[in-house]
């Protein structure tokens, strides 16, 4: 890096003994290199031909439940119908970089900070809430957030919490009542990683958790979990398809695209339907306080 800034005859770094941060010159430097290294990239894919017809390697990326749930089933229908399409899926609960990690199109969930890259909203989820029935039938069910932030507080809790590390902060769950929002401190008996594992304890009557809809639609459907303060979920969080968008779209990146966008809405849309559908009011599922 010091021969680096010699030659360009300026300074590229700040130096302390704790960091390291870019000067102006240096994030100019850095974004120029950026756009030399995709036209490069873009060069090479017009001289593969992947501009002539949908062919070459497809790098995707998702959060893992969701992947696996729903890009997957997505991603082995297009194949079928591009054979000369090479796809890698990333599941992560990470989020990928695009250029560093050659990243061609990525599904993130929720909202998107302002960059210079495209997004496609394909649908909405919903933070939520949940317990099997035979868990509420014994503990109770809260009517109100600070009902539940009552049955938090008592020195013997009325309700077991399992927390999803990956969700939000292990402090708080966020409500809404009309437009105000609501936090109710909670202390988590059991903490979690990945979601799958709170959905399975709390399946198993370990206790209350929240996660995401799509996480449960099928437990829900099934009968095995019930949403718990279902009219004072936060507002719901969108889900994108995003992708670098810069020059012309690679042939492939554009067949993807197409065929996704409208699957995954349909796929979630039907979810969202059939979650309405099975969802049950708690408060039918009477039982004596926790003693």
């Amino acid at each position: 890096m010091a021969e680096l800034e010699a030659h360009l005859t300026t300074r590229l770094l700040l130096r302390s003994s704790r960091r390291l941060d870019l000067t102006e010159a240096g994030q100019s430097y850095l974004l120029a290199c950026r756009r030399i290294l995709i036209e490069v990239e873009q060069a090479e894919r017009a001289a593969t031909g992947e501009y002539l017809r949908p062919k070459g390697d497809l790098v995707v990326t998702a959060p893992l439940v969701f992947g696996r749930l729903h890009v997957l089933p997505v991603i082995t229908e297009f194949l079928k119908w591009y054979p000369d399409v090479d796809i890698r899926l990333i599941l992560s609960d990470r989020k990928m970089h695009f250029l560093e990690d050659h990243v061609d199109v990525a599904v993130r969930i929720g909202a998107l900070p302002d960059s210079n890259l495209i997004a496609l909203r394909i649908a909405e989820i919903r933070p939520v809430v949940c317990a099997s029935p035979e868990y509420l039938a014994r503990t109770g069910c809260p009517a109100t957030p600070e009902q539940l932030a009552e049955q938090l507080a008592e020195q013997l809790a009325a309700h077991d919490c399992i927390h999803f590390e990956m969700l939000a902060s292990a402090a708080q769950w966020p409500f809404r009542q009309g437009k105000s929002d609501i936090s109710v401190p909670f202390h988590a008996r059991l903490i979690v990683k990945p979601a799958e594992a709170a959905i399975d304890a709390a399946k198993a009557g370990v206790g209350i958790t929240r996660v995401l809809s799509y996480q449960i639609a099928a437990a829900q459907q099934a009968g095995e979990l019930v949403t718990v303060l279902s009219a004072f979920e936060p507002d719901p969080w969108p889900v994108s398809l995003v992708h670098a968008g810069q020059g012309i779209l690679p042939l492939k990146l554009g067949a993807f695209l197409d065929v996704a966008t409208p699957a995954l809405r349909a796929r979630l849309g039907e979810r969202d339907q059939s979650s309405e559908l099975t969802r049950q009011d708690c408060s039918n599922l009477n039982a004596p306080e926790r003693s």
